[in-house]
Formats: structure tokens, C-alpha cells, sequence
């Protein structure tokens, strides 16, 4: 298979979710399944192609360089584990698809649902096939945000809202511990590249950063599993729809934790703290869940804490360092998603069919749902680990492993004993599924009190898994046995052991356990068969100790006491001190590293000063001031002052020979102080005259925020010029003065800077930039101003009675009469300002200019046509759309970097050629022009949402509030 379409086969999903989404919400009900499964199946049958790729340990490839000099690069790697994980992924994805098109409501929004599914789906094949560290964290954060909308997909349930909350606080936290560890880790490998960590093993091992990465990838791992002591956000992620269930929380996300720890298994395993860390986190996961299910009331808490207690049987595994113990732990991944998602869908069923999934309400449904319920029953006998069965062989290579001596120490000594006590647990759990539920009286406190078979494709799924599980069970060396080897040699590499997936090895001590086990796990369920059927909800004894509520009060005591405390202390309403603060610790932040490092800042000599230039800056720095010392009373006049410290900061850049900087400074300044002016008027008024003692605080706290910023000012003034005149070498300015135009295409240095050679921190700044415009827009789409602002103006009044005057005036005419004479100005100046824009941003490559200034340059087009028409004037005539404007630019922004992938260059490289056009001749073009055609619409349509989002409110109705009357109270 060729390498590239490994990338196909990781964008598929996501291209699949995104049609699935665009899906009107009116959509057929068979639309976005039928949809959804042929994108799962299309994906299925590609990752099966893969197969003959990956045998013999045997590794597939795809690398695109995104930043190749700091290792990062999208490495997508795909070897005998990850195919194996990735047909779990996507054949499960199948059939969980298939199985929700009859368990959603079509009341439900159903594109949504599948949206999701799909995009989740993408992002675990992104986990498993991620073949650089930083792109599996990626993936790894993808996979939380999915299963969080997943999990509230019924957001008017509150359980789900709170599941879904849990879920993503716990797992994202556990992600970012996950990225600190792997950065840790690729420092101390010295790359991301997978291939290269495996390969690391030794040197990590050794290094004094070893516990610390271990630590916090372990808590990664363990909380995507749900592992003791991050256990608990799993059963509360039951409120979640079954599908999602069966997906999720049995076959792929809660196995991500599971695959990371094989995954990296050949770097971290073998030491003293993985053993005790892991070990301790895997049994007591693997008793705990055990325990806790038995005495569950809801079918899916009970395959919940199933669940936990089987991924902790997997991680006890993989705890011991045993290559044999690997083995088991990969085969029981694989044969614990099996009958779990069949578990999962069949409890879906049940309560499709019955309207509850209290076993205390369900008995008797055998007669009622015969296929279904041998269905589950037989599922239910492979969770046990009955022979003939999956579960029964993974559950043998367990016991087998917990007899062997690993470590020589109490817990190792402890593991037999442990291990049979969970298997006799989990045949109690798995007795008491299929006794109460199916079996006994007919139910009779059910919503529904006629149940029956589901559809027939509904319980295909179902039978599906359950015939794997019965093939796997019973001729285990010919149906899975050669993908098990496949996946192991990928794992152990030369390390692999002698093992046999025989169904029987004679009488032996795992074969003696198993049936203690079963025979335990039977007098333990008839022993509490009563008190199973009446009694509470949860365990005896821990009942009451239940990590839900201790997530809670961890989150009260951040949220209420902490914070409360913090904010009483330290916070304020009031925008000055605020401000006072964060100017305050920056100042300290700055000043005590410098103070301690021996800073020395050597002030210029008067005779290298040009009188000119200082005489500029002296009437800058004196704008600046009178604008801070006006701002108090007169606004209008601070801001102009303050316009003006920016025409000199223009200058300045026009001065030193930038004149890329000075025009963009000119424009940006022009478009800031006008919205600026525009909001001024809705502001509150400033009160008048106070009191000697007030006015005295008054003058104290403005010298006092006078002296801060003094004192910050001059600060960053020294220390930017000390930076300035440290010495820099040549050959990075003249690096850029050489390529510029042999590799860029531009002989505009700055221009080709921002756009080519540093492409991607301008990328990073146009989406902060958007971010932003969508941002104050909707702050002040929810800004109501103050009272004595939303009255009409005395020139508003003086034009209200001049109309009244002349009634025969068109709407839309009272601005432009009262600037009359602009207004016309301003239309005349419109197609000027574009065709000079187009013409800035056009030149941008080789003349000052760029898409920057030209973006700006257009808004201030589209401003003047606001100020001189006003609101209802302008979008009577103009139709511009910003978001749209936002959108385009970031999507052209983003093709031009991933199509130099197309052509097997890093993210970004620009390629530039001469091209002959008719009548003209040859013109120079590069592709870094497209890219500054993104950064052009981005900033039109930022600049032009914030002023869109000032304008109308000019066009609001407001109702002033009025004190009321004596008689009304």
C-alpha cells in the first residue's frame, strides 16, 4: 500500500464528519448513517489493506516536515500494533455506526451525533498511528474534546452535562501532564520521532529525568483509562447515549491509555518505579472495579466498573516488564473490546426495548428477547472468562503471568491471590447480568411492559462481536493468532517470547485458578442473590466513598473558597487597578532576573543623538503625556494627543529606513483612533466637581499611576535599547538579504519575512487577530452603555427637528445632510481607497506594502463609507460580511501551507517562478502571495467586524431606566 495514503486514511474521518455535519438537522434519518457507515467502512477496508504492509515487523511510514528543525514534524507511522488498534478503531466504528441508526431518536439531532462519531473515530486513528510524540498529544486532546460532546450529546439531561464536565476535566488534565511528560521524554531521547524513543530505551532509563517523565505519562495513561485514582469519571459517563458507550468507554478511548503504556513500553518499562507505580494503579483498579460492579443497580454502571477492572487486569500486566505479560495485556485489549461492546449494545437494547436498565426492575426478559439474551449471555460467559471463549484464554496468560516471579516483593508475592479474587468477582458480576435480567419472573414495573426483539440490523453488531468472540474462543491460533504475532513483534521487536494460544494446556496452577474462580464467583453470587435484589445503589462499606463527590468538593474548594479568597484579596471590578497590578508585577517579573544577572544598560552620548530625531521623540513623548494627563475630562482631545505620539512613532520607522513598518503604522493608527472615537460616545460621562478630600485622593492615585507608568515605561525604553545595541552578528541579516529574492521570490525583505521565512508566526497572529475581532464583537454584541449615553445628542436633535421641518426627506438622509460635503467626499474617496489597497497589497513582495497595510488600507474604505452615511446607510448598500472575510483568509492561509505537502516540502515553503502573460511579458509570482491573500482578507474582515459591532449600537433601542414613582412603590 503506498505510504501516502496513510494521510487519507487518517483525513477520511474528519472529511466524513464535516459532510455529516453540513447535513440539515431535517435530513432524512437514514442520510447521516448511511453517510457516516460508508466512511467507516471505506476506512475499515483501507486499514485492512495495510495488513500485508506491517507483518514481520515491518513499519509504514508517511512523514511531512511541518517545523524539521526543532523535530516536529506530521509523522504518521503505522506497524503491526497500530494496525491492529486501528482495525479495533474503525471495524467497531462500523458497527457502532450500523447499531445507532436505530438506537437514536429521530427527535435527536442525528447529523450532530454521527459529526461527532466520525470526527472521535479520527481522532484515535490519529493516537495510534500518530508516529511523532507532539502529534500524538495533539490527538490525544482531539480524542477528550470529541468524547466530551459525545458524552453531553443529551445536554438537556444534566447527569450528562456533569459526566461529560468530569470526563473532560479529568482526561484533560491528564493530557496536559501527558505533553509535559513527552516533551521530557523527546528532550531526553533528544527527538519526537517515535521510531527514535523506542530506540531510547537505555538512555532513558538512566536519566535523572526518568521518574519525573514517568510520573506524568503515567497519569496521562491513567486517567484516559480510567485507573485508580482517576477511576470514577467513567461510570458517571454513562448518561451518555449506548452507542457512544459501546465506542468510547469499551473499545477506544478508554483504551488509549492502555495503547500509550504498550506503545512506549520498550522505553519505560523494566524499572523499579514502573512495577510499584503501575502495579499499584492496575490492582487496585482490577479488585476495586470488580468489587464495585457487583453491586451496581444500572446494567451500564455494572459494565462501567467491568471495564475498569478489566483495563486494570491490563495494566497489572504490563506493570510486571515480562514480555510474555506484554502479550497477554495486547491479546486481552483486543478481546476485552470485543465482548464489552457487545455487552454495552446489548444493555442498549435492553433498555431500547424496556424503557429502564435498573436490574432491579428487569427479570425475565429470556422469553421475551430470546436472541438477544443468548447473545448477551454469551458475552457475558467470555467477560468471566469461561472456556471456550476469548476472555477465558487472555484470563489464562494472566493467571499464568501472576504465578511467575517478577519483582521478588510482597505485591509481586500477592499477585496469584489477587487474580483469583478478581476472577471470582467478575463471574459474580457476570452471573448476576445474566440471571436477573433474563431470567425469573416477568418484569412488571417497567415503562414498557411489552418488550420485544430489536430490528434486525440492530443486533447485527451484536451477533458480530459475539461470533468473533466464539471463533477467537475456539480456534484461537488460525483466527487470531497471526494478527496477535503481528502486533507483538511490532511491540517487543527481538524480545519475543515462546507463547501458545492453545485452548488447552493440560491440568495445570492458572487452570486450577480459573476454576476456583468460577466456583467462588458462583457461592458468591447465591450467597448475595437476596440482598443483591434490594439492596442500595453501590458497595457495602465504600458506599459513601465515592470519587464523584470528592471531584466536587475539590472542584467547590478551587472554585468557591480559593478563588473567593483570591478574588476578596486580590481582585477588583475596576479596570485601573486591574491594570495597576499587571503593570506592577510585569515591572518586578522584568527587573529582579535583570538586578540579580548584573544588568548594565549604557545610555547613548548626547553628541551620537541627532537634535532632529530627539526634537520628534520630545514631541512624542509630550503627546504622550498631555494625552495621559487629559484623559480624565477631555477624551476627544487625549485621543488626538495620543494619535500623535503615533504619527511620531511613525515617523520615527520612516526615519530608520522602514517604511514597511511606517505605513503600517499610519493606517493602523488611522483605524484605531477612529473606533476609538466612535466608542467614546458611548462611555459614561466623568463626574463633575468633588470634594477637597476626594479630590486630593484623586490627584494622589493619578501621581501614583503616573509614576508606574513612568517607571515601566522607562524601564522597557532601556531595556529594549539595550537589547538593540547588543552586538548581532551579520549573518543573520545578511542571511535574509540574500534569499530573500532567490527563495522568497521578493526583494522586500520585511514583507518576505512575515510571509515566507516566518510564515508560520504570522499564521499564528492573524488567528489571534481573528480571535479577537470575534471576541469584542461579542462582548459588545452584550454591551449595554451607560444611562446617560443612550439619550440623543444635541446634534442629533438639531437634525431630528430639521427633518420635521421636511417631510417629504428619504430615510438615511439626516447623516448625510449634516455632513453633507464629506459624506460626498468619503463615496467619491471609496473605489480610490480600494484600487489603492489592491495596489498596497499587490506591490507587498517586492515594495513596501503587503497584505497587512492592504487589508487596513481596505477597512478604512469601508469605515469612511459608516461615517459618512452612517449604519443604516452603509449596509443598505454594501453587503460585506466579515465572517466570511475571517473565514476565507484563514482557509486560504492554511492551503497555501498544506499544499507545499503536496509537493514533499515542509509546511509553508513558498515557491516562486516568472510567468509570461500576454501583452505584458514576464511577471514574477510566488505562492507566498496567496498566503499574504489570507493574512488581506483576515485583517478586512476583523477590522470591519469590530466596526460593525460599534455601529449598531447606534441602530439598538434601548429603554432608559427611570426611577420609580412614590405611588408605583
Amino acid at each position: 500500500m503506498p505510504e501516502r495514503l496513510l494521510f487519507f486514511l487518517l483525513v477520511l474521518p474528519f472529511a466524513g464528519s464535516i459532510a455529516t455535519a453540513l447535513l440539515w438537522r431535517t435530513a432524512a434519518r437514514s442520510l447521516p448513517a448511511w453517510l457516516s457507515g460508508l466512511v467507516a467502512l471505506a476506512t475499515t477496508i483501507l486499514t485492512a489493506l495495510y495488513y500485508p504492509s506491517v507483518t514481520a515487523g515491518k513499519v509504514v511510514r508517511h512523514e511531512v516536515q511541518w517545523v524539521p528543525e526543532i523535530g516536529l514534524n506530521f509523522t504518521l507511522r503505522m506497524d503491526g500494533f497500530a494496525w491492529l488498534f486501528a482495525m479495533l478503531v474503525t471495524v467497531i466504528g462500523f458497527l457502532v455506526v450500523v447499531y445507532a441508526r436505530y438506537y437514536i431518536s429521530a427527535e435527536d439531532p442525528i447529523p450532530r451525533f454521527f459529526a461527532f462519531l466520525l470526527a472521535f473515530m479520527g481522532s484515535m486513528l490519529g493516537v495510534v498511528l500518530s508516529g511523532n510524540l507532539i502529534l500524538l498529544s495533539i490527538f490525544w486532546e482531539l480524542t477528550s474534546i470529541f468524547s466530551f460532546l459525545l458524552i453531553g450529546y443529551w445536554y438537556h439531561n444534566a447527569n450528562a452535562r456533569d459526566g461529560a464536565r468530569m470526563a473532560l476535566t479529568i482526561t484533560g488534565t491528564g493530557g496536559f501532564c501527558l505533553l509535559v511528560g513527552v516533551i521530557l521524554l523527546g528532550h531526553i531521547a533528544g527527538s519526537y520521532d517515535l521510531d527514535v524513543v523506542l530506540s531510547a530505551g537505555d538512555v532513558v532509563r538512566a536519566h535523572p529525568l526518568y521518574l519525573p517523565t514517568l510520573i506524568l505519562i503515567l497519569i496521562g495513561a491513567l486517567t484516559k483509562s480510567a485507573q485508580f485514582p482517576f477511576h470514577f469519571w467513567l461510570p458517571n459517563a454513562m448518561a451518555a447515549p449506548t452507542p457512544v458507550s459501546a465506542y468510547l468507554h469499551s473499545a477506544t478511548m478508554v483504551k488509549a491509555g492502555v495503547f500509550l503504556l504498550a506503545r512506549l513500553w520498550p522505553t519505560l518499562s523494566g524499572t523499579f518505579e514502573w512495577f510499584w507505580l503501575l502495579g499499584l494503579a492496575g490492582i487496585t483498579s482490577l479488585v476495586l472495579g470488580a468489587y464495585f460492579a457487583i453491586f451496581q443497580r444500572d446494567l451500564k454502571g455494572l459494565l462501567a466498573y467491568s471495564t475498569i477492572s478489566h483495563l486494570g487486569l491490563i495494566v497489572t500486566l504490563l506493570s510486571l516488564g515480562s514480555p510474555l505479560a506484554a502479550v497477554a495485556a495486547i491479546f486481552h485489549m483486543v478481546n476485552h473490546a470485543t465482548f464489552k461492546a457487545s455487552l454495552f449494545m446489548a444493555a442498549g437494547i435492553i433498555d431500547h426495548e424496556t424503557g429502564t436498565r435498573d436490574m432491579q426492575k428487569l427479570s425475565g426478559l429470556y422469553r421475551f428477547m430470546p436472541h438477544t439474551a443468548t447473545l448477551a449471555m454469551v458475552a457475558c460467559a467470555a467477560m468471566a472468562g469461561v472456556p471456550l471463549l476469548n476472555g477465558f484464554l487472555s484470563k489464562e496468560m494472566f493467571f499464568a503471568e501472576a504465578v511467575e516471579t517478577h519483582a521478588d516483593s510482597i505485591l509481586d508475592r500477592a499477585l496469584p491471590y489477587i487474580a483469583t479474587i478478581y476472577g471470582a468477582f467478575s463471574v459474580t458480576y457476570s452471573i448476576r447480568f445474566i440471571h436477573t435480567v433474563f431470567f425469573g419472573p416477568p418484569p412488571s414495573d417497567i415503562p414498557n411492559p411489552h418488550p420485544h426483539e430489536p430490528p434486525r440490523w440492530m443486533r447485527f453488531p451484536v451477533e458480530f462481536l459475539v461470533l468473533a468472540c466464539l471463533i477467537v474462543g475456539i480456534v484461537p491460533s488460525m483466527s487470531i493468532g497471526p494478527f496477535l504475532s503481528t502486533a507483538v513483534v511490532s511491540v517487543l521487536g527481538t524480545d519475543m517470547p515462546q507463547y501458545s494460544l492453545a485452548v488447552w494446556h493440560g491440568v495445570t496452577l492458572p487452570l486450577l485458578m480459573s476454576v476456583v474462580a468460577m466456583v467462588g464467583g458462583t457461592i458468591l453470587y447465591s450467597a448475595l442473590q437476596k440482598y443483591l435484589s434490594h439492596c442500595e445503589d453501590g458497595p457495602p462499606i465504600f458506599r459513601h466513598l465515592r470519587g464523584q463527590r470528592i471531584f466536587e468538593r475539590i472542584l467547590v474548594t478551587v472554585s468557591w473558597k480559593w478563588a473567593r479568597w483570591v478574588e476578596a484579596n486580590l481582585g477588583t471590578r475596576r479596570l485601573q487597578p486591574q491594570l495597576r497590578l499587571v503593570a506592577g508585577f510585569s515591572f518586578l517579573a522584568a527587573a529582579v532576573p535583570l538586578y540579580l544577572a548584573g544588568f548594565d544598560a549604557k545610555l547613548p552620548p548626547l553628541a551620537q543623538v541627532d537634535p532632529a530625531f530627539a526634537m520628534i521623540w520630545v514631541i512624542g513623548m509630550v503627546s504622550a503625556v498631555s494625552a495621559a494627563l487629559l484623559a480624565k475630562y477631555h477624551r476627544v482631545a487625549a485621543l488626538v494627543l495620543l494619535g500623535g505620539s503615533g504619527v511620531v512613532t511613525c515617523i520615527t520607522f520612516a526615519w530608520l529606513s522602514a517604511p514597511d513598518l511606517a505605513i503600517t503604522q499610519l493606517v493602523v493608527e488611522i483605524v484605531t483612533t477612529v473606533l476609538l472615537l466612535l466608542g467614546l460616545r458611548w462611555l459614561p460621562k466623568r463626574i463633575g466637581k468633588i470634594d477637597e478630600s476626594t479630590a486630593l485622593a484623586a490627584r494622589l492615585r493619578r501621581l501614583r499611576d503616573f509614576a508606574l507608568a513612568v517607571i515601566c515605561g522607562a524601564g522597557m525604553s532601556i531595556l529594549a535599547y539595550a537589547v538593540m545595541m547588543q552586538p548581532v552578528p551579520d549573518t543573520i541579516a545578511n542571511y535574509f538579504l540574500d534569499n530573500a529574492y532567490t527563495q522568497g521570490g521578493g526583494k522586500n525583505v520585511v514583507n518576505v519575512i512575515l510571509v515566507d521565512f516566518r510564515g508560520f508566526d504570522t499564521m499564528g497572529e492573524i488567528t489571534v487577530l481573528g480571535i479577537v475581532a470575534l471576541t469584542v464583537f461579542a462582548l459588545l454584541r452584550r454591551f449595554r452603555p451607560a444611562p446617560e449615553s443612550i439619550g440623543t445628542t444635541e446634534q442629533q436633535e438639531l437634525q431630528d427637528a430639521f427633518d420635521k421641518a421636511q417631510p417629504d426627506r428619504k430615510p438615511g438622509d439626516t447623516v448625510r445632510d449634516y455632513l453633507l460635503v464629506p459624506s460626498v467626499v468619503m463615496q467619491w474617496m471609496f473605489p480610490v481607497i480600494i484600487t489603492f489597497a489592491i495596489y498596497l497589497f499587490l506591490r507587498g513582495h517586492d515594495l513596501p506594502g503587503g497584505g497587512f497595510a492592504g487589508g487596513i488600507t481596505m477597512a478604512i474604505a469601508f469605515l469612511l463609507q459608516y461615517l459618512g452615511g452612517g449604519t443604516r446607510w452603509a449596509e443598505d448598500r454594501l453587503r460585506i460580511l466579515p465572517l466570511r472575510w475571517i473565514a476565507l483568509g484563514l482557509l486560504i492561509a492554511v492551503a497555501t501551507g498544506v499544499g507545499s505537502w503536496f509537493f514533499g516540502y515542509p509546511f509553508l515553503t513558498s515557491h516562486s517562478q516568472y510567468l509570461e502573460l500576454p501583452l505584458i511579458g514576464k511577471i514574477p509570482t510566488a505562492s507566498a502571495l496567496l498566503f499574504d491573500l489570507g493574512v488581506f482578507s483576515l485583517v478586512v474582515g476583523a477590522t470591519v467586524l469590530i466596526l460593525i459591532a460599534i455601529a449598531h449600537q447606534s441602530i439598538r433601542t434601548y429603554r432608559i431606566r427611570t426611577e420609580p414613582k412614590p405611588e408605583d412603590t
